[in-house]
């Protein structure tokens, strides 16, 4: 099929690949937390298997974790959330796949910033839908803003809030005048907040806080440091519930059932801040560390990732990074994976690992860079 040719694979995944040849790489190029879930995961996972717990839930997931989840917006973002409307999903992979199926037809267009999440232009590739790539930088602190939509022709804008690959979140007036315009313009809106947890500097807002007609996505991967659980949710409005619905029973059946037991007692405030903390002080840690030897166009204020330019040293990301991994046994993701915007000049640094690897890690760094460059 045409539409699959354009498919991108993920090129991280080669480095992984290669990586695990050596036994002394220094990882910077994960995306998954390096940290244990809330402990109360572990033994209610474990109860739920010792119960025999096996079956199907129904497709839109349990209710009492839709529930606890309503309650996380009401406790987080003091919002109101009804848990019927909450769709649990095989990840967050699962609901983009629930929300570009309600809003966008074959052909239709939805845009997204470049440097971005790869999944996003590889999922719309897949249904059949046109993806539009927004180039953002440093001039907007790598947010799309209402400017960059005006004279696009666009059904859905996907948004990243805090984003990945360069950790920029979107402040409260420029988050609401996007909403808006979008809403206006007939754009269905959708804001993936997987990262909204691990914001640094100052609290995220949820898209909710301004409409309940935007679509909502989030998961226990990251912040909950659930990744192998492979599950997530999505807020939708209630003019699509009914579809949402037919959609999950038919592609998804239901979430993962042991998953779902075990993120009930996922939502441990008093541990999850500590793990905020934690990555903070990991943050600044590297930032600094980073900024000595690269241009770092902004510091990250959320998720876990720093965008690192090379471009002094190299315009060819893909070939900097497999180097670096085979003379000094460092392992970053290259930037094209997140896009064409310049990507090739850029690598991602992953600071889910300790303070005393990163430093090891950077020790290498700049070595490879003195012999090499």
């Amino acid at each position: 099929m045409k539409r699959l040719k354009k498919l991108a694979p993920f090129i991280v995944m080669d480095i992984v690949k290669e990586a695990a040849k050596y036994k002394d790489v220094i990882h910077f190029e994960i995306g998954q937390p390096d940290l244990m879930p809330p402990p109360k995961v572990k033994e209610e996972l474990l109860k739920a298997v010792k119960q025999d717990r096996f079956s199907y839930t129904q497709s839109e997931g349990l209710e009492l974790l839709r529930q606890k989840i309503a309650q996380f917006y009401k406790k987080v973002y003091d919002i109101e959330v009804d848990s019927k409307n909450i769709i649990l999903t095989p990840g967050t992979s699962g609901a983009f796949l629930l929300a570009y199926s309600l809003v966008l037809d074959y052909k239709k267009r939805v845009g997204f910033a470049d440097p971005g999440y790869p999944s996003y232009k590889n999922i719309a590739y897949i249904l059949d839908i046109e993806p539009v790539f927004i180039n953002v930088g440093k001039e907007t602190n790598y947010n799309i803003t209402k400017e960059h939509l005006k004279n696009r022709n666009i059904q859905a804008l996907q948004l990243s809030n805090p984003s990945n690959p360069t950790g920029n979140i979107y402040e409260e007036d420029s988050l609401k005048d996007l909403i808006e315009y979008c809403l206006k313009k007939d754009i269905a809106f959708i804001s993936d907040e997987l990262y909204q947890g691990l914001s640094y500097d100052k609290p995220t807002v949820t898209a909710l806080k301004f409409s309940k007609d935007v679509f909502i996505i989030n998961g226990f991967s990251k912040f909950f440091c659930m990744p192998g659980f492979r599950l997530g949710w999505i807020v939708v409005p209630d003019r699509y519930l009914r579809e949402a619905q037919m959609i999950a029973q038919n592609i998804f059946i239901s979430p993962p059932t042991l998953s779902q037991y075990a993120a009930i007692e996922a939502f441990d405030y008093e541990y999850l801040e500590r793990v905020k903390k934690i990555y903070k002080k990991r943050r600044d840690f590297l930032y600094h560390k980073l900024k000595e030897i690269f241009d770092i166009p902004i510091k990250p204020q959320g998720a876990f990732y720093i965008w690192a330019d090379i471009s002094k040293y190299s315009d060819d990301s893909f070939y900097f990074a497999k180097e670096l991994l085979h003379k000094e046994r460092v392992a970053v993701t290259p930037g094209i994976d997140f896009g064409y915007n310049k990507t090739q000049k850029f690598i991602r640094f992953s600071y889910t690992n300790s303070i005393e690897n990163m430093e090891i890690g950077i020790k290498r760094v700049k070595k490879f860079l003195f012999e090499n460059f």
